[in-house]
């Protein structure tokens, strides 16, 4: 009698998804990355994905709990009028809902909320149209807490490790830098504040000074000018801190827009 081997990943993702236009506009370079996702990054085909988005601000953690499709949540303004066409109906994922929900709990996280209604935000179905277009996959979202700091969402992702043990792929979507004010049409030109906290990011993870970057405030040049607010900075690590303590990082894609948004995207290995 045969026996299968259940699905294990050892890694977690951050991906940063930049604009909405990612999802359409061909001349990003993030967009035919994210669309060889398959092929060129994670071939495994997981059980079901967690994704924590930007774009979900919560005062205690939420997990949405949808059963059936999931709706996409147009959450972005003055965009071209086909965005607000594009679907991606993935499957919600109420049993992975309610494991995260027992995770943290034991984990110390007391209040943890789950939404049956809430959909799809653009942090999570830009990115996941491309990487899975199939959109066949049961899709799981968790919120961000901007009223705590970087080491909470660490720690929030330390309890989420063990899903990895079942074929659960974690994914943080922000931006590595996001300040909107600062953006501008930019001939391909970068910053050179944005640049230099987008190289101490990488330097920084490549090394292994994970917790450098959870004190990404006081030890980051230029930090609260990449990241006026951190929304889109604690999904990285939440991904960083469910892949280990352990866990070797790796750049798997770089590029920018608008002179200051980083497309820097990273896979975080167990190297357990």
């Amino acid at each position: 009698m045969m026996t299968t081997t259940p699905l294990k990943m050892n890694e977690t993702f951050y991906i940063s998804h930049g604009s909405p236009m990612l999802s359409v506009d061909d001349s990003l370079p993030a967009r035919p990355f994210l669309k060889s996702f398959q092929q060129r990054v994670l071939s495994q085909k997981p059980n079901s994905i967690l994704i924590v988005s930007a774009h979900w601000e919560t005062s205690d953690p939420a997990v949405n709990a949808v059963t059936g499709p999931s709706d996409t949540i147009y959450d972005f303004y003055n965009f071209p009028k086909h965005l607000y066409q594009l679907k991606y109906p993935a499957p919600g994922a109420p049993e992975l809902a309610n494991k995260v929900k027992k995770l943290l709990g034991e984990a110390g996280f007391k209040r943890v909320h789950e939404d049956k209604k809430r959909g799809l935000d653009h942090g999570a179905w830009v990115p996941l149209m491309l990487m899975y277009p199939e959109a066949d996959i049961p899709v799981c979202q968790l919120s961000v807490q901007t009223n705590m700091d970087a080491t909470y969402h660490y720690n929030l992702g330390r309890a989420l490790a063990p899903l990895k043990e079942e074929g659960v792929l974690i994914v943080g979507s922000g931006s590595a830098t996001h300040n909107l004010r600062s953006m501008q049409d930019s001939n391909g030109g970068i910053a050179s504040w944005a640049l230099e906290f987008d190289n101490w990011l990488k330097d920084s993870l490549l090394s292994g000074r994970y917790e450098d970057v959870n004190e990404y405030l006081e030890k980051a040049p230029f930090a609260k000018q990449a990241h006026p607010r951190p929304e889109h900075f604690y999904p990285l690590h939440v991904a960083m801190g469910a892949a280990g303590v352990n866990a070797k990082a790796e750049l798997i894609h770089d590029s920018w827009s608008n002179y200051t948004l980083s497309y820097a995207s990273y896979k975080f290995t167990d190297s357990t």
